[in-house]
């Protein structure tokens, strides 16, 4: 490995004519203004801004590669280098000394700065399009600029066309007096002097290195300062083991089931998915196995069968969305274990029924509150097995000696939903299974109308006030209906609110009462004041429940 010195005037015509280019298992861009803003500081102040490591390309390109963002090469020249570490810095000085940034333009002012020990300050303004014209208008105007003591970043980039437009901004800023022209081509000459001569020193890896052996020093680099996610890692590893790119598969993944981003992080949920479905737990360590990346890859389509078949299941019971979903790691496990078993018929109705029978078991326990990785690793081995053998006996998560059902005081101690409170999570999704019919509209829930729906407190808090927050925010004091609904109820009580719908259906009470017994709320109790007695009544309705739930799971499988 060789160090260097290289300029920014020699940085922008290999950038410009494609001689270097971006590996594409390279994260995408990612600074932000700050970022931005101090690394042009360094510039104008003659900072050091840390170098970069490139790979010579001496052949054909290690690596499937892409150009930085933003710049465009309509007659490329060969590579010569790939860039592994430095495309934030690289990418943050293109896209601002050519206004690039869609939302965001950057000035030097001329203004001194107490706070900062130079000559120059770096600034920005906001720009937004609107009716097809960018604005502030004002920054479009060099007399403008200038009255405020700024000079565009974008008149400062090394290269030719940059100067040309400098000298005719400086003519139209000067209002045609040459006096003030010269003295703004002198600061302008000044700044653009410094950003061509900044010297972006990097570390060249020779031509001969393996691509091995270059990934594995882009992951050292990156897993030190500003630490990679395990998903990038991966996305590097599986380009270099296999040739082809995993951010093309999660977007085909994407378009081919695009619920899952309603449920899950993608990147996430696609490396638990796969280490479950390699018989692995879905911790870091396994993401970053030499192996794991290859072999994701190879098994995609069994991953993204999987998926498919768990949110099918998850449909079926009426949980749409992450909103709902009382934990990721039961989805994730049953999708491995659909992507291991591409069954059909009756052993497919049999998957099925186990599947349901794990995710409300992993719903309604504490099963996965500790050593989640661990646990799921070890109920995907025992309910693969279980579905084998017919032999309950040995799926640890069934066993109600260690892993019971809640009891209906366990029930009435559960959180608001909205808060990822798992035991809170299930009791909504429980009542959401029976059909969850609107107070109003009568509409049943279902995949369409799901996302209109709102958490809705059954006894609103000024109805209870004299009651503790952490009593009114429960499960049981929660419902899921429409926006428009839980926006007409808003603090009125229960009996006020029924009264009104009674009136306002032309069927009547028992319509309305049926809509209510949908959410498994006791609607003697609901229409009543005693805010202690409901939660009592709810939670031995939500208790019989889970009760018929599991009773309808035995006897099913065979």
């Amino acid at each position: 490995m060789e160090a260097r010195n290289r300029p920014l005037k020699e940085w922008f015509p290999r950038i410009s004519l494609g001689q270097i280019k971006l590996p594409r298992f390279q994260r995408h861009e990612s600074w932000g203004t700050k970022q931005v803003e101090g690394l042009l500081q360094s510039v104008v102040s003659q900072l050091p801004a840390g170098s970069v490591l490139t790979l010579e390309v001496a052949g054909p390109e290690p690596f499937v590669s892409r150009y930085l963002p933003n710049v465009e090469v309509p007659n490329p020249e060969r590579v010569t280098e790939h860039l592994l570490d430095g495309q934030q810095r690289l990418t943050a000085l293109w896209k601002s000394l050519t206004d690039q940034y869609d939302d965001r333009f950057y000035f030097v002012n001329l203004e001194p700065d107490s706070d900062i020990d130079s000559d120059f300050t770096i600034t920005g303004t906001n720009k937004y399009l609107k009716g097809g014209q960018i604005y502030p208008q004002w920054i479009h105007d060099p007399l403008a600029i200038w009255s405020r003591k700024l000079i565009p970043v974008n008149l400062l980039a090394p290269t030719s066309d940059s100067e040309t437009r400098a000298r005719t901004w400086a003519k139209e800023a000067s209002n045609s007096s040459a006096e003030i022209q010269i003295e703004l081509m002198d600061k302008i000459n000044t700044l653009r002097n410094l950003f061509a001569n900044f010297n972006i020193p990097f570390l060249s890896l020779p031509s001969t290195t393996k691509p091995a052996v270059a990934l594995d020093v882009f992951i050292r680099l990156n897993t030190s300062g500003t630490p990679l996610a395990p998903f990038d890692i991966v996305v590097a590893q599986a380009e270099a083991a296999t040739g082809e790119s995993l951010h093309n598969r999660i977007a085909q993944l994407k378009s081919a089931v695009p619920e899952l981003e309603k449920y899950s992080n993608i990147e996430e949920a696609i490396l638990s998915i796969a280490a479950l479905f390699l018989d692995k737990p879905p911790v870091r360590r396994t993401f970053l196995e030499p192996e794991f990346a290859a072999k994701l890859i190879t098994n995609f389509s069994d991953l993204q069968r999987g998926i498919q078949r768990a949110i099918a299941i998850l449909e079926e019971e009426r949980i749409y969305s992450e909103k709902t979903l009382p934990t990721e790691i039961a989805f994730h496990v049953v999708a491995a274990i659909w992507a291991k078993h591409p069954v059909k018929l009756d052993n497919e109705g049999n998957l099925r029924i186990i599947s349901k029978e794990y995710l409300w078991k992993g719903f309604l326990t504490n099963r996965y509150e500790k050593t989640g990785s661990t646990r799921a690793l070890a109920d995907l081995k025992q309910i693969t097995q279980y579905f084998s053998d017919n032999d309950k006996s040995k799926v640890e998560i069934f066993d109600e000696r260690f892993y019971p059902l809640p009891d209906e005081s366990t029930l009435i101690l559960a959180g608001w939903p909205a808060r990822s409170d798992r035991l809170a999570r299930a009791i909504l999704a429980l009542s959401l299974r029976t059909g969850a019919y609107d107070f109003a509209d009568g509409s049943e829930i279902s995949l369409r109308n799901h996302e209109s729906r709102e958490l809705h407190h059954l006894f609103p808090k000024n109805f209870i006030s004299d009651q503790p927050a952490s009593l009114i925010n429960r499960a049981l004091n929660c419902a899921y209906i429409s926006q428009p609904t839980n926006r007409t109820i808003s603090d009125k009580g229960p009996q006020l609110y029924l009264y009104d719908r009674v009136e306002a259906s032309t069927l009547g009470e028992t319509e309305v009462k049926k809509r209510v017994e949908s959410h498994l709320i006791p609607y003697s109790e609901f229409m009543g004041k005693d805010y202690g007695s409901f939660l009592t009544s709810r939670s031995e309705i939500i208790s019989s429940s889970i009760a018929t739930l599991f009773k309808a799971f035995e006897g099913k499988v065979g």
